[in-house]
């Protein structure tokens, strides 16, 4: 029997530079299509466990080792990748350290959560789930 035709999985990463004051944010500037910025992330690879794959897609764009965190959530939509249906686990992750693209990344900034510039995929809705997360743990309910 024929395996059934499935989303493509992937993972992006919410990093905090913990070492910086206000705890900004790591983006990459996307050097292939779609363009704009987005969060560090792809594909999982055949083998790898979707931290593992967390971890090294970030470790490929910006450079850091991060500590994963809280799994954010699970994001679904049909169209939210104009290259095809995926499904993305967002990890929000800890890192200390100066970022420098690499991989496929044009470049990297880090940006305050609550201004980010405008973002790819559905990256835009992560952030604001993101901020709700923050606000909550912050407070200390979460």
């Amino acid at each position: 029997m024929a395996l059934p035709a499935t989303p493509r999985l992937t993972v992006d990463v919410v990093i905090e530079l913990e070492d910086r004051p206000g705890r900004p944010i790591v983006l990459i500037e996307r050097g292939h299509p779609p363009p704009g910025f987005a969060l560090p992330g792809g594909f999982v690879e055949i083998g790898e466990t979707v931290e593992e794959a967390a971890r090294r897609e970030a470790r490929e764009e910006t450079g850091l080792e991060i500590r994963l965190g809280a799994l954010l959530g699970v994001y679904s939509e049909p169209g939210r990748d104009p290259r095809g249906h995926t499904v993305s686990l967002v990890y929000v992750a800890g890192a200390s350290g100066e970022p420098v693209a690499g991989d496929d990344a044009g470049g990297v900034r880090v940006v305050d959560p609550r201004t980010p510039p405008p973002l790819a995929f559905d990256h835009g809705r992560i952030l604001a789930d993101y901020r709700r997360h923050r606000a909550a743990r912050d407070a200390g309910d979460g």
